[in-house]
């Protein structure tokens, strides 16, 4: 298949939301269909209809529109080889299954559970090797498999393992050359008894019809494969290259779950992860650029993405790398991106009102605040004393104790007004040195003078610097703080 265009798919179950492994997975096959020039399919796996539901369905299209993963065929896409819900595929399975019993591949069963147990006993009491399926109806005649089905026997449909087929050896991209005893493969089911496919033969189906070449999946499937290249090899279809990836660990070397902390993509978006910051750190959890850069864009991860660069090994989530990693992409953002991809949306979050302000007030914002901002709501926190008013500021108890509460406070607010008042030019070097010779003047400690004007004008003692966000403030609303305050000042 080397000559053919290269085909995945992300094939994920709406049983639940997308979790961070199964985005993992996502993006490695994003990222490989786009390196190889290939195309890249969403396909929904809703066959269990117990658990998948058309919102669980929503959450995964939403999920993976934020990670930006583009599709080129499935849902609300469409392409030439759907439909791209296994429901609307029904008739695609029962006709490969039929096929494959015309063809003398695969067979019916009428075991019922009880006998199924009775061989299982059986072959452990006689410690045979084999203690599958004891393949009791694979010598009915047609003839006689057909008159037990008219008379609404039930039965499922198995396929028949070539008795000759031997072992069955996966050439693995990630794994290398993996092998499977032939005496562990039975004639397992592909149908059940009301006429559903399994999920190995489902897939399959599927994956044959769509002309997938790459199949990239977690390596909880690699003991599935040898059961899925026997429905290959039946259905005469060419047998993709599979390349299994490793499980993410928590940092207690467990399974990543939820009593680690966040799992699903959606619960990151809301906690303020940036979307390239969040594909970058996954796909570094078991693959690398050079074995040293950390920082991969998405066009670099676009282009430079191969599997065997992929580890075997599994990968350990570590939450503080992430905030790292968040923290550093917002910090190479120009203002205007900083301005419109995270001030504005936490803004908007929080409920804050911006109100009407040219570019280069914001970018004068940006730069004061996003070496502050390591998640996208820190944003608005850090902005929170600009976006106040006089009226609505919020004072922080302690900070107004310990700023304002010592003896000589108040005659330091007056000091600081009487010079930001006297100022004829409202920018903040101009606020800076203004307010530099009071500490002098009033023989009272730089750190005192400074920290109670920062309290009186942004409510608490910790804030971008004091001159730049009192020039985004504005000089009336500035002295109008400065007047409320002298009230809590000893």
């Amino acid at each position: 298949m080397a000559d053919t265009p290269v085909r995945v798919r992300f094939a994920p179950s709406p049983t639940g939301k997308l979790h961070v492994g199964g985005a993992r997975t996502a993006i490695y096959n994003w990222a490989f269909a786009r390196a190889n020039h290939g195309t890249f399919i969403l396909r929904i796996d809703d066959t269990d209809p117990t658990r998948s539901t058309e919102e669980n369905t929503r959450v995964i299209l939403r999920a993976m529109r934020w990670l930006g993963l583009d599709w080129d065929e499935g849902p609300e896409v469409g392409g030439d080889f759907g439909p791209y819900r296994q429901t609307e595929r029904a008739q695609l399975y029962r006709d490969a299954a039929q096929r494959l019993w015309d063809e003398g591949k695969a067979y019916p069963c009428f075991c019922t559970p009880e006998q199924l147990e009775a061989d299982r006993e059986a072959a452990r009491a006689r410690k045979d090797p084999f203690q599958g399926y004891q393949r009791r109806c694979r010598s009915l005649s047609r003839e006689e498999a057909q008159a037990r089905i008219d008379a609404d026997e039930p039965y499922v449909l198995r396929i028949k393992v070539p008795e000759d087929r031997g072992d069955v050896v996966v050439r693995d991209a990630v794994h290398g050359e993996v092998t499977f005893a032939a005496r562990e493969l039975d004639d397992f089911v592909i149908q059940r008894t009301d006429g559903t496919p399994t999920y190995n033969f489902a897939t399959v189906v599927d994956d044959a019809a769509m002309g997938i070449t790459h199949v990239i999946r977690g390596d909880d499937h690699l003991s599935n494969t040898p059961r899925q290249v026997i429905v290959y090899e039946a259905l005469g279809a060419p047998v993709p290259t599979f390349a299994h990836i490793s499980m993410i660990l928590g940092a207690d070397g467990k399974k990543l779950s939820k009593r680690h902390g966040a799992t699903s993509v959606e619960e990151y978006r809301d906690a303020g992860y940036l979307s390239d910051a969040f594909v970058n750190y996954l796909a570094l959890l078991g693959w690398s650029l050079d074995g040293e850069t950390t920082i991969v864009p998405r066009d670099v991860l676009a282009r430079e993405f191969s599997l065997d660069h992929v580890s075997k090994n599994p990968a350990t989530f570590d939450p503080a790398k992430l905030d790292w990693m968040n923290a550093e992409y917002i910090n190479r953002m120009s203002d205007e991106e900083y301005t419109e991809h995270v001030m504005r949306p936490a803004l908007e979050v929080a409920g804050v009102e911006p109100g009407e302000h040219d570019a280069d007030w914001w970018a004068a914002l940006a730069r004061i605040c996003r070496p502050r901002t390591k998640m996208s709501a820190d944003a608005a926190q850090v902005a929170a004393p600009v976006f106040a008013t006089a009226e609505t500021l919020a004072y922080d108890e302690k900070s107004v104790s310990k700023g304002l509460g010592r003896e000589g406070m108040g005659a330091v607010l007056d000091a600081a007004r009487g010079a930001l008042e006297a100022l004829g030019d409202w920018t903040a070097e101009a606020i800076d040195a203004a307010l530099e010779p009071l500490p002098e003047a009033l023989d009272v400690k730089k750190r005192l003078v400074f920290q109670a004007v920062r309290v009186a004008v942004c409510g608490n003692m910790v804030s971008p610097p004091l001159g730049e966000t009192m020039a985004l403030i504005g000089r009336d609303d500035c002295l109008a703080r400065i007047d409320r305050a002298r009230s809590m000042a000893a």
